[in-house]
């Protein structure tokens, strides 16, 4: 969707929905990826699961190529976690990874309800070893500290993007 293309990733409660809402918000075009894009599948395959897993959660490889492909917007946000990430991050002008500290990440979880993603305890537990591990981030992506504001945070992505304009 647009003419440049970037990813904004990180562990679960780093920010990346409040993100999205803040660049919508300023006008930017960006997609919550969590809620346009994502689907429970195997990463390698694509094929749908029921499995309801954080392994599964994956997104449309082939609506986020479609959406790279067309150039209607000069700037697109895609804000969201992916486990098969490496199908579609070449697509991507840059990779924004939000990250926090244990105490900000742990702060963050405890608001989160039950019913959502983080809220039970084995949950929690499998996002605090996410967080120490990085293991289903990207690598080599711009690291911007999430716990700043909201309103520091889309700063920073927003300078670095317009750095990055071709």
């Amino acid at each position: 969707m647009g003419i440049r293309n970037y990813l904004i990733e990180g562990v679960s409660c780093t920010g990346k929905t409040s993100v999205c809402n803040e660049l919508q918000r300023r006008g930017y075009h960006a997609i919550h990826g969590d809620r346009e894009l994502a689907y429970q599948g195997d990463p390698e395959t694509g094929t749908p699961t029921d499995s309801g897993t954080h392994e599964h959660h994956i997104w449309r490889v082939d609506k986020v190529k479609a959406l790279v492909a067309n150039q209607d917007e000069e700037v697109t946000f895609f804000c969201g976690g992916s486990r098969n990430f490496p199908k579609f991050i070449n697509l991507f002008d840059s990779v924004f990874v939000l990250e926090v500290n244990l105490t900000t990440l742990n702060e963050r979880l405890d608001g989160r309800p039950e019913n959502e993603w983080g809220g039970k305890k084995s949950e929690r537990e499998r996002i605090v070893r996410l967080h120490q591990t990085k293991e289903d981030i990207p690598k080599n992506g711009i690291i911007i500290d999430a716990t700043a504001p909201i309103e520091h945070v889309v700063d920073e992505i927003v300078r670095h993007s317009e750095e990055n304009k071709r």
